[in-house]
């Protein structure tokens, strides 16, 4: 086995340079076909460059069927090139993880880069099932413990979002992240330098000190175009971005000298505003990233700040959540007055006129039934115990789902979050099923892979009149234990056999 020698952690974790981290995109077919001999031709030239920290090996981008990503990394790990793998629940169960996660150790690939993965766009035969029996999340905490010496694990976060209602919640799960393990972030794509320095300093006022990677795509017109049709979950090209590319696409070299100077200038301005280093993602040839690194050492110290001026496309009613400063185009470190004002008491008063009904009955129903300590949480423990005992228990489970079907669209896993999650039922609501904050992919609040707003916004926005919102993934992950599918929520709930009653069992260990 070949290993190599830690030098991302230390440029990261030390402060030993700027890191550069160069992806490359596994491709679908064999390694001889054409996709596969252009891929190795890329990393073939970077793999050894002294400007290069890492490459990053992507698994299964997009959603479609690609090459797994520790076969293409055999190839460069017995030349000592410093590598990240990415690992995606979409594509194994938690057991597969595990043994997964055993075998990139064993292989000495022991950066990991944990992502709950795009949902699947096409394989033989029809759109293959995918399986996301943990997110991101879970996997992160999984890894954190499985082999010593430890993963150096790495996470994904979307600041990039139109809306605050999906906007806060990446920021609140980006911090779930990195307690369950994550020891450094990149960011997702996109072209606005106010919302990559609103992330740097988010993280400051949270108080989450670990390293971040900025991510510096090389667009081209066809991948533009890509983007700002949401051909590619979360990546971001507003109108005003792609009406630039489209003048430029007319150009003589097609855009292709603007493009590589906007990349440069994305690196310039990650370098001032504190990132500790750069992604470089997406497809692109081994000259573009040497002229796109060359050029950013010809700009003098200060001229980053005149590129974030210019780096402004986001949308002109996009959210941020600290004040502008008109001075640098940024932002302040005071948070931003419209968004502080919505959080008054009169405001969240206002707001809860407009919650649901439903969201207020079962709210008030939770608090006098299912909530632990209480008489009715008693009451329950004891009619359902006694039900167990004399066999009663399947007629309670129908009662059940005759309730929790019509009112929430209730799938039955027997370990529910409804509680956690606004009353939506994740389940139902999200494709991926996840239970401990947003996916990346959403489009404008909207989901990824359903017709229907992100449940996670939709949450929020219900949370918010409460004064909750902030709390909603201020908790440990929710990892849920599929023995319990088409088993009675209520009675494990009562009965201390779900997530919670084993979160509540874990708080009171010694």
């Amino acid at each position: 086995m070949s290993t190599v020698d830690g030098r991302l952690r230390q440029t990261l974790l030390e402060k030993a340079g700027f890191a550069t981290v160069v992806e490359l995109v596994a491709w679908r077919g064999e390694a001889t076909a054409s996709r596969g001999r252009r891929a190795l031709a890329v990393a073939d030239s970077l793999a050894g460059h002294p400007r290069i920290t890492a490459l990053s090996i992507t698994d299964g981008a997009g959603g479609h069927p690609a090459a797994a990503p520790e076969r293409v990394a055999a190839r460069y790990l017995a030349k000592g090139q410093e590598l990240i793998i990415h690992v995606a629940c979409r594509d194994h169960n938690r057991a597969g993880l595990e043994g997964r996660g055993w075998d990139l150790a064993s292989q000495g690939l022991t950066n990991v880069l944990a992502v709950s993965g795009d949902f699947p766009h096409e394989a033989q035969a029809g759109l293959s099932r995918p399986v996301f029996d943990l997110d991101s999340v879970g996997l992160l905490q999984m890894y954190a413990g499985l082999v010593s010496p430890p993963f150096f694990l790495g996470a994904v976060v979307n600041n990039h979002k139109r809306f605050e209602r999906e906007l806060m919640p990446q920021y609140f799960k980006l911090a779930l992240k990195i307690r369950s393990g994550a020891a450094f972030i990149i960011s997702q794509i996109g072209y606005d330098a106010r919302k990559q320095d609103e992330l740097l300093r988010y993280m400051r006022l949270q108080g989450l000190d670990v390293p971040v990677l900025a991510n510096v795509c090389i667009l081209s017109p066809a991948v533009a175009r890509l983007f700002h049709g949401g051909g590619i979950p979360g990546c971001v090209v507003t109108d005003e971005l792609m009406a630039i590319v489209e003048r430029q696409a007319a150009s003589p070299d097609q855009g292709r000298g603007f493009f590589l100077e906007l990349a440069a200038q994305q690196v310039a301005i990650a370098r001032g505003l504190g990132f500790r280093g750069v992604y470089l993602s997406g497809h692109h040839s081994a000259d573009e990233v040497e002229r796109v690194l060359a050029t950013a050492d010809t700009y003098g110290g200060g001229e980053w700040q005149e590129f974030a001026r210019e780096l402004q496309f986001g949308w002109p009613d996009g959210f941020y959540c600290f004040e502008p400063d008109p001075d640098t185009g940024l932002n302040r470190d005071a948070l931003d007055p419209a968004y502080l004002a919505s959080m008054t008491v009169l405001a969240r008063q206002q707001a809860r006129t407009r919650v649901p009904l439903g969201y207020r009955l079962a709210r008030a129903t939770h608090a006098v039934v299912f909530t632990p300590g209480t008489p009715g949480f008693r009451l329950g423990a004891h009619v359902f115990g006694a039900a167990e005992r004399h066999g009663l228990g399947r007629p309670l489970h129908v009662l059940e789902q005759a309730v929790k079907v019509p009112l929430f669209d209730c799938r039955d896993c027997g370990d529910c979050s409804l509680s956690e999650l606004a009353y939506l039922c994740p389940e139902s609501r999200c494709p991926k099923r996840l239970r401990n904050g947003p996916c990346g992919g959403t489009d404008e609040g909207r989901c990824e892979a359903a017709d229907h707003p992100c449940v996670w916004a939709l949450a929020y926005d219900r949370l918010k009149p409460y004064g909750e919102e902030e709390k909603m993934l201020d908790r440990p992950a929710v990892i849920t234990d599929n023995v319990l599918r088409r088993t009675s929520a209520w009675a494990n709930s009562f009965l201390q056999r779900d997530h919670q009653a084993r979160r509540h069992q874990q708080d009171r260990l010694p």
